[in-house]
């Protein structure tokens, strides 16, 4: 059994929560490859190691990249998760299950990423924007989880967060659905954005570029009009963000406009709407390589949504 089968078929939460039975579930994950770590009261990791209690140990100076906790009891939140059954089972570790109250998993030690949805306007979006995964219900949202890791970021839009290399997520069971590749709009949402450069400052310069015309949009099936008033359209969302969220709207725009042309033969220049894009962009000061990245996911994200 792998860490993908066991969200398919792995152990459900025990609705006693007790040592045991926490441990028993903790290692049914660890022998199918899921770094596993105990939670406390509060659903949060157990404190430091003597050695490490109050940043004595300099605060594990590797904790902003992917990799175990050395230390030989729980230490380090997400960074102590392991599959080791004899690092689990150890006499440092087993009082420790005694007083656990949850199980808890490394997603990026599984090479997972689990988007933590807090609310249900969150849920909403994801449904509304973010390709079908497996999720597994929580308390008061969900998390849906996909294969693939990355950075991990909390409050990268109102009540989501990215739990991956440098977090853990609260195991709650398999869950339900076919886990989906980690996508670009996912991977987006932890690009920090700077629209509003500082006093004196450019962040680029405007570009002028050739804009959207039929000679490069021959299999576009939508008439000239049509292209070009939903073009205008999202140039003007997006030039109206002069202080800030300019480049996840050019996301939204370039993922909603290549939206429209996925039913078209092709081509039907998205090149040349992105170029557009990209410049309405940095109009309004975002740097013009995180615009090219913005709109350059949108444009996948699109064209996943649509395979």
């Amino acid at each position: 059994m792998t860490q993908l089968h066991v969200f398919g078929e792995g152990p459900s939460v025990p609705a006693t929560r007790s040592g045991p039975e926490l441990l028993r579930a903790a290692l049914a994950l660890a022998a199918a490859g899921v770094p596993v770590l105990p939670l406390r009261q509060g659903k949060v990791p157990f404190g430091n190691c003597r050695a490490c209690k109050d940043g004595a140990c300099g605060g594990r100076p590797n904790m902003k990249a992917a990799g175990p906790c050395q230390c030989p009891a729980p230490c380090h939140a997400w960074a102590a998760a392991t599959t080791d059954p004899h690092i689990l089972t150890s006499p440092l570790w087993v009082p420790v299950w005694r007083e656990a109250v949850a199980v808890a998993y490394h997603p990026g030690g599984a090479g997972l990423t689990v988007v933590d949805l807090d609310n249900a306007a969150a849920v909403a979006w994801a449904r509304e924007t973010l390709p079908a995964t497996r999720t597994v219900p929580t308390t008061r949202g969900e998390h849906w989880i996909y294969r693939g890791t990355m950075p991990s970021s909390n409050a990268v839009r109102p009540g989501v967060d990215i739990k991956s290399l440098t977090q853990y997520a609260r195991w709650l069971g398999p869950g339900t659905g076919r886990m989906a590749v980690l996508p670009a709009a996912v991977r987006a949402l932890v690009v920090k954005e700077d629209t509003t450069p500082a006093r004196g400052e450019v962040a680029s310069s405007v570009l002028t570029r050739a804009t959207w015309s039929r000679h490069v949009a021959t299999g576009c099936r939508h008439t000239d009009r049509y292209v070009r008033t939903g073009l205008e359209r999202g140039l003007a969302l997006v030039r109206a963000r002069t202080q800030s969220g300019a480049g996840s709207q050019a996301f939204g725009v370039a993922r909603f406009l290549a939206a429209k042309h996925t039913a078209c033969p092709g081509p039907c220049g998205l090149a040349a709407i992105g170029e557009e894009i990209v410049a309405a962009a940095v109009s309004v000061g975002v740097p013009e390589t995180y615009a090219r990245r913005a709109v350059a996911n949108g444009l996948e994200t699109a064209a996943e949504r649509a395979a």
